[in-house]
């Protein structure tokens, strides 16, 4: 299925006071919805991801995977704030007529959900039988879950948490301030903030894998006093990011996850995970870095209907996409 595009026509107040007075939704949906509408699969995408689940996620969503355009009608909305066609920095803005840049003002996860509600009104969706989310794509499922409470039948959370961590935020600071000191950083035009872009994306591929993937995958078997395997990697990484985001959309979406906090207004971490009562299945990588384990079993700890399993892969954060067959049989054998 080819992307598509909802325009929600009306003032979207976000948390943080502002208001944008439109809303584009960019999304894919794969499969067909069956007649008691009983098969939807809602996923949630992270960071630097689109809606296009089939090309990011193509080892859990597809024909002969686990959630099966043949079985399933799967739709994946890309976020507000993301450069890949929801409205964003480099949107128009309706009243000026020209793209928000500097202007587009800061969202946070609810703002998202509440986009992925209108989405679901506009679609007919009135039950999703499974939303799943690795990441910053498992802040969302939490969320909604929270806000809509009937409209889900069982919740998948992958290498995430309830609440943006202090070591969390400290990363995104820190990328943040990289791309603070690129001089073009706030220009109004798509391409502010480039080489800045390039090195918060070298200081995200740290925190995304490990030391023994690094070590593995990079290391030098020829002796040589510059041009190392490790370097150019990050630069690899830096200049294929720059090439299909911007430093915008990177500064809103970070800003974003640090503000990710499910108990914000609603009392304490604990008791508001304890009020969920979605069947949930929550996933953790053994060598995450960024969302250690630790953070997934407090989740399990305190939602009444889960279950927590441990996969022990070898890549970091990065493996909640890329033991996707893995997930799929967890997944089958455990929700």
């Amino acid at each position: 299925m080819n992307k598509q595009l909802y325009t929600y026509n009306h003032p979207l107040k976000l948390e943080t006071g502002g208001t944008l007075p439109a809303v584009e939704v960019a999304y894919h949906t794969y499969g067909t919805l069956n007649a008691d509408k009983s098969n939807v699969i809602w996923v949630c995408h992270a960071l630097t991801a689109n809606s296009d689940v089939f090309d990011w996620w193509a080892s859990l969503c597809g024909e002969g995977k686990k959630y099966n355009p043949k079985q399933h009608f799967i739709v994946c909305a890309n976020i507000l704030g993301s450069p890949y066609g929801s409205s964003s920095a480099v949107s128009i803005d309706p009243i000026t007529k020209q793209p928000y840049f500097s202007t587009f003002p800061q969202v946070t996860i609810r703002d998202m959900v509440q986009m992925h509600i209108a989405l679901r009104k506009h679609l007919g969706i009135e039950k999703i039988d499974t939303i799943i989310g690795g990441s910053m794509g498992g802040y969302q499922p939490m969320e909604w879950v929270l806000t809509e409470p009937n409209v889900f039948d069982k919740m998948i959370l992958i290498s995430t948490n309830g609440k943006e961590s202090a070591w969390g935020i400290a990363v995104h600071t820190a990328q943040r301030l990289a791309i603070e000191t690129d001089p073009t950083w706030r220009d109004m035009n798509a391409n502010a903030g480039a080489n800045g872009l390039k090195t918060a994306r070298a200081i995200g591929m740290l925190m995304y894998r490990n030391y023994e993937t690094y070590v593995k995958n990079q290391t030098d078997n020829e002796q040589k006093l510059d041009n190392y395997k490790a370097s150019s990697y990050l630069h690899y990484q830096g200049d294929k990011l720059v090439k299909r985001f911007n430093a915008y959309g990177y500064w809103v979406l970070t800003k974003a996850m640090d503000s990710h906090n499910i108990s914000r207004n609603r009392g304490k971490l604990e008791s508001v995970l304890n009020s969920i009562k979605t069947k949930t299945l929550i996933i953790g990588i053994s060598s995450d870095m960024l969302c250690p384990v630790a953070e997934q079993k407090f989740l399990a700890q305190h939602i009444p209907n889960s279950i927590f399993v441990e996969i022990d892969s070898p890549y970091g954060h990065d493996g909640f996409l890329i033991e996707g067959k893995l997930i799929g049989e967890i997944i089958e054998k455990n929700i």
